[in-house]
């Protein structure tokens, strides 16, 4: 279980008629909810760090209909990690539901109605599990009773099968449909009442399909959306179709608070299917979810807008000289670098680290180094909105429909019981569609154009240029060891520019969620240990990226350790498990609330059990210590976060020509308790490949404010050849521990596990992300 459970309320809102389209006559409809106090989640973002605030009050809701078709109501965004799939799962194993009769209806943008539908924080299954298996349960308890009374037998000779109801003792059956109109007659069974089933009764949940002597013995289900994508079928956010639409792309400042100071449109015009230009306004700074500004282009088809766009003659005020129009990469990592030589705020201080450091027989201190990247998804961002009779209507792939409904409202001045909000499928996402500033944009250029549909298209060259990037940053770390190569002293200052920037005065220090993104939770046993964060302003929009502060963090520590490792000339493994020390739990840190993602952390502590268990089961299965040949070498990193536990080994050649040839990776993972363990690998495995991208190849440089890749022949993403030969998923069992995040913990170690395999490999010390070509030389 993911919470304690006395906070779970189920209602049957049968007679509500709660979801338009769904609560018939003779339908059974279940929600469920956790009770507010509980669910209050503003510590994982930050107080203040959202507008409105960011309490969690969901509902999750389960129809049976009268011909036996089960819908289950899906309130989070599906964006390749199967969450459609995963949550009906659960709903249909506790219910008993046949997979071929359930289907899952995707919620509209409605905060009243299904709470915090943010799709983010590796959070989805595990806020979501005890809800809907217990909404699953007492829909099946309500089914079993309704024909417990039809037969006028005892509750106890009753049991559902697979989408039925059975007297045992007579054999008589009677369907889910046949059962649901008497069902929704009934009172919600209490929770003293609720039983979910064993494991040995589940059929899917903690399942994976498996063979035994050539014979299938377990059957998966097959993806909810799986033969519409891979048939075309499936509805995309440019999928959208709208009667008689137009087309609009923006030309936006290049620099972050920048703005049209005056445009020329003629040779626009006259473009064949261009029908206006129309001046966007920005907000400036802090940009928050709104737009950044510009011009738009409206056409009757992309490629005129596209076009139309290219002819524009704009002269930009990127404001004063000095602020984001001189911002370069090259010389802010080197502000920083000079920066992290002085002491910062205090985050975390214990022992006498000074003294240890100048008492030390030996020292080690490292400079390490994470360029902006971005998101990057697949699929750009996209939005069609129509604005007629007051009322806004929006179809978009996004992460946040809470987020883009109270935005697009904000932005033209309505209530936003006026704006409808549809979420289509997501062609990715990795925290870019949490920020629906695309929306608030096709939203303004519609307004002007009352009734017509406007679809909003962003270019790849768009989604590069004005990202809401992952922070720059720096972070230096001294060591200090005894003469036995022990660590006695551990020094640690984080430079990075703070998320808080996009939505208030920029802070300049990372705020209390950021830092407890592996940085305050640093789990090391070492008597005198002092964290420092000094500051680093922000000159670009600074957004959510998949794992988010966990990245730089894993990968300064966990490089640093190996750097240690190597300094007191012990082996990498056994050393950072001295590190780690003995099996012991952490349940409170020094900086706020925000250090564990918002969980109490009597039920999450930082378990270091756990994370020793995972490192040597990545270790063991990768034959760490084994002779390798010249040229090849084995790294590790390990990391906490999201409540999860990942370690990762790889076994990496470097050949003469200075390629990275990746013959391996081992991950160990633990989540706890699994509901879908074959969608746990998968997320496991892109999270590597996605890592190899981070450590080896991508980056978004700076020159004057102005971001420097265009598309993916500058922004590089892994391609095949660059992903292992090899990829081995270990799941540890732990299905009795609450249930951890999933979708970002597996990427934080495999920048510095591929690093510290490349020194391995060659003697090459890397400090500086990318990798690039810092191995040819």
């Amino acid at each position: 279980m993911s919470r304690s459970d006395d906070r779970l309320l189920l209602a049957n809102v049968s007679r509500r008629r709660f979801l338009m389209g769904l609560a018939g006559g003779s339908a059974l409809v279940l929600a469920a909810r956790w009770d507010m106090p509980l669910a209050n989640e503003k510590a994982q973002f930050g107080a203040g760090a959202m507008p409105g605030g960011w309490v969690d009050d969901p509902n999750v809701f389960i129809h049976i209909d009268s011909d036996g078709t089960v819908t289950v109501v899906n309130n989070r965004a599906e964006m390749g990690q199967g969450i459609r799939t995963s949550l009906v799962l659960l709903a249909a194993d506790e219910l008993g539901a046949d997979w071929d009769r359930v289907k899952v209806r995707q919620a509209e943008a409605n905060q009243e109605k299904y709470g915090n539908q943010n799709t983010d924080g590796s959070r989805s299954m595990r806020h979501w599990y005890d809800p809907m298996r217990r909404a699953a349960a007492a829909a099946r308890l309500m089914l079993e009773q309704a024909a417990a009374n039809q037969w006028s037998v005892p509750l106890h000779e009753v049991r559902t099968d697979i989408h039925k109801v059975i007297h045992t003792p007579s054999g008589r059956e009677l369907g889910f449909g046949e059962l649901a109109e008497a069902a929704r007659e009934l009172e919600v069974p209490g929770r003293n009442d609720l039983v979910l089933k064993t494991d040995d009764e589940l059929r899917f949940i903690g399942r994976e399909s498996g063979y035994i002597n050539g014979k299938l013995e377990s059957a998966h289900p097959k993806a909810i959306d799986g033969e519409d994508i891979v048939t075309g079928k499936a509805i995309f956010g440019a999928d959208v179709e709208v009667e008689n639409p137009l087309y609009a792309v923006i030309a936006r400042p290049p620099v972050y608070g920048g703005k049209v100071k005056n445009y020329d449109d003629s040779e626009t015009l006259k473009v064949p299917g261009v029908e206006k230009t129309l001046e966007i306004e920005g907000t400036g700074q802090p940009a928050g979810f709104s737009p950044l500004g510009g011009v738009a282009v409206v056409a009757t088809n992309t490629w005129a807008a596209i076009e139309g766009r290219r002819k524009l003659k704009i002269e930009w005020d990127n404001g004063p000289a000095g602020d984001n129009a001189s911002y370069t990469s090259e010389a802010y990592r080197e502000a920083l670098e000079k920066r992290a030589q002085s002491p910062g705020r205090v985050i975390r201080d214990g022992g006498d680290v000074e003294n240890a450091l100048k008492q030390a027989s030996k020292t080690v201190s490292a400079t390490y180094y994470m360029p902006h990247m971005a998101q990057s998804p697949m699929e750009p961002m996209v939005a069609t909105v129509v604005v007629a009779n007051g009322e806004v209507e929006v179809w978009a792939p996004v992460q946040n429909p809470r987020a883009t409904r109270d935005t697009v409202a904000g932005r033209l001045g309505l209530d936003r019981e006026k704006v409808r909000v549809n979420v289509t499928l997501l062609g990715g996402g990795f925290g870019r569609k949490s920020k629906p500033d695309y929306a608030a944009e096709a939203a303004t250029v519609a307004q002007a154009f009352e009734g017509r549909p406007v679809r909003l298209q962003w270019t790849r060259e768009d989604d590069i240029h004005h990202a809401y990037f992952h922070a720059v940053s720096v972070d230096h770390l001294e060591a200090g060891l005894d003469d036995e190569g022990k660590a006695v002293a551990w020094r640690h200052r984080t430079l990075s520019p703070s998320i808080g920037s996009l939505f208030a005065p920029d802070p300049e220090h990372k705020g209390e969620f950021e830092l407890g993104m592996g940085f305050n939770t640093m789990p090391f046993s070492i008597p005198a240990i002092r964290l420092e964060n000094p500051p680093a302003p922000a000159h670009v929009r600074i957004g959510w990226f998949r794992s988010v502060y966990n990245l730089p963090h894993a990968w300064a520590i966990q490089s640093f350790a190996h750097e240690v490792s190597v300094a007191a000339g012990r082996d990498h493994r056994d050393y950072v498990l001295e590190l780690l020390g003995p099996g012991r739990e952490i349940h409170n840190l020094t900086v706020g609330d925000g250090w564990n993602y918002g969980e109490d952390p009597e039920m999450y502590p930082i378990d270091t059990g756990r994370m020793r268990a995972v490192v040597e089961k990545a270790t063991e299965a990768a034959g760490w210590g084994k002779k390798l040949p010249e040229g090849r070498g084995m790294g590790l990193a390990f990391h906490h976060s999201f409540v999860s536990y990942t370690a990762i080994v790889f076994d990496v050649e470097v050949d003469d020509s200075g390629n990275v040839i990746i013959h391996r990776a081992d991950i160990a993972f633990d989540c706890g308790r699994q509901a879908n363990p074959e969608r746990i690998r998968s997320q496991l495995e892109g999270a590597c490949v996605m890592g190899i991208g981070v450590a080896l190849m991508s980056e978004v440089t700076f020159k004057d404010g102005v971001a420097q890749q265009d598309n993916f022949d500058t922004y590089l993403l892994p391609r095949m050849p660059d992903a292992p030969k090899e990829i081995h998923i270990h799941l540890m069992d732990r299905q009795d521990e609450p249930m951890g995040g999933v979708g970002e913990p597996g990427l934080p170690p495999v920048a510095p596990a591929l690093c510290n395999a490349i020194y391995a490999a060659t003697g090459k010390r890397i400090r500086r992300l990318p990798v690039g070509d810092q191995l040819k030389a």
